[in-house]
């Protein structure tokens, strides 16, 4: 069975078979990310000690990613308890005036600062609260929030401990800093792209309104008292953190201290002058001593974050299983060689363009780990023919497949924002799907033309 036959019928199996359990949703990804590829390698002929080498494989090349996002998301979520971002977001509610432009403007500024954590979750529950009734006093739609909210959400998920970059460097063998690295060009661009359809979003509602103004099915004006608003604001996070039993320490020297680590944080990142494990690692110790006072409230804040870090690091570390069967076998190998003798010439050395130009379609037909994990390993081993680096792969695929991530009915995220506004999922893919998808391939088009995607 050991064949290239039968590796290339193995490895297609293994990854449609994954595939399909991760689409079905029946099962914790961790789950057919392990079984599956170990069942193939039994079914090929291969024994328990070549599963373990091709798991010790995969699992090297996983750890400082594992140990990246666990510290990652438990720094950012510490940041967010203490409310660190919460005045940045009452200050860009006051900003908005009341005017429909600002109000949109505004509120892609706040999804970009509120996903600096990269968990959407925690996005939408800062954000949609917060803004809703805005919306709602202004006449404005709830679909314009939750869509302005989820673009600039997923250009903020091109940090490296947000997820698609860790699973993209797991696949590639890369630090995820260095993809960031060489994302940020782009990721700059993209915020741009989010504001400017904010201001379209918002001009096209203002002139909504006006209509209804004047035909008399909105009486008065939308003149609000944003004040009051963001006071609003303040004062539930301020109840979260009383009715979840948060004990940290205050004061103006514990803000800037916070405020500090982060920004070194950052600057560490962007230097290179710590890899992003030890750099995460050194700045949740910080932040635990720096704003609790005790063991146990330290402790506490931990227990707060650790289910959503090692959900992301179970996930990373079956990958390790998943992708190192699929590599060290052949597998991988031999379904690209495959897909290069069947490809027409000129097809092959734009596949990864190909395949990012789709990437918001393919979003609503695949999980997150089944296009990461099973997709770009094909596509990286397919175009690495043409010279094309895993880098350039990479880059295509996430900077398709991102702006995605919140018009996915496979994204939790996204079912608790439209919960928290009142939304109908139909509603809202009428309108984001076109806006993200036109994005998606703005950006893939831009990354091509300016050579990030060789």
């Amino acid at each position: 069975m050991q064949t290239p036959l039968g590796l290339t019928i193995m490895g297609l199996l293994i990854i449609a078979v994954t595939v399909g359990i991760l689409i079905r949703g029946k099962a914790n990804p961790i789950i057919p990310m392990t079984l599956v590829p170990a069942i193939g390698v039994f079914i090929l002929g291969y024994g328990f000690e070549d599963l373990a080498d091709f798991y010790e494989s995969g699992l090297g090349s996983v750890m400082s990613v594992v140990v990246m996002f666990i510290f990652a998301i438990i720094f950012f979520g510490i940041l967010q308890d203490i409310g660190l971002f919460t005045p940045v977001i009452k200050s860009l509610i006051v900003a908005t005036r009341g005017n429909v432009m600002l109000v949109t403007l505004g509120t892609a500024a706040i999804g970009i600062v509120a996903h600096l954590d990269g968990s959407g979750s925690t996005t939408f529950l800062l954000t949609i609260p917060a803004l809703l009734p805005l919306y709602k006093a202004m006449n404005m739609s709830r679909y314009v929030l939750l869509t302005i909210v989820a673009m600039a959400a997923s250009v903020m998920n091109m940090v490296p401990w947000a997820g698609p970059l860790g699973r993209a460097g797991t696949v590639i063998a890369q630090d995820p800093n260095d993809i960031w690295m060489h994302l940020i060009p782009i990721q700059a661009v993209a915020a741009v792209l989010v504001l400017g359809i904010a201001a379209l979003l918002g001009w096209s509602e203002k002139r909504r309104i006006a209509k209804l103004q004047a035909s008399g099915e909105i009486q008065g004006t939308t003149e609000v008292d944003v004040a009051s608003l963001a006071a609003d604001f303040q004062a539930r996070q301020e109840k979260v953190q009383e009715e979840d039993g948060y004990h940290f320490r205050k004061g103006r020297v514990i803000t800037i201290i916070n405020i500090v680590v982060a920004l070194a944080v950052l600057v560490s990142l962007l230097s290179g002058l710590l890899p992003p494990a030890p750099a995460f690692l050194i700045a949740t110790t910080i932040a635990l001593v720096v704003n609790f006072k005790s063991a146990g409230d330290q402790s506490e804040a931990l227990k707060r974050h650790a289910p959503n870090a090692l959900s992301m690091a179970g996930v990373i570390l079956a990958a390790a299983m998943f992708l190192g069967v699929l590599n060290e076998s052949g597998m991988l190998e031999e379904i690209a060689l495959m897909l290069v003798s069947i490809l027409p010439a000129a097809v092959g050395p734009y596949l990864h363009v190909i395949v990012g130009l789709l990437g918001v379609p393919l979003d609503l037909l695949t999980s997150t780990d089944a296009y990461y994990f099973s997709v770009l390993p094909i596509v990286q081993e397919t175009v690495a023919a043409y010279d094309v680096t895993g880098l350039g792969a990479a880059a295509a695929l996430i900077i398709g497949n991102v702006i995605g991530t919140f018009v996915s009915p496979f994204s939790p995220a996204l079912w608790l924002a439209l919960g928290l506004a009142g939304a109908q999922m139909g509603k809202y893919l009428k309108l984001a799907f076109p806006i993200a998808w036109v994005l998606s391939v703005a950006m893939v088009l831009v990354a091509f033309f300016t050579g990030m995607l060789v």
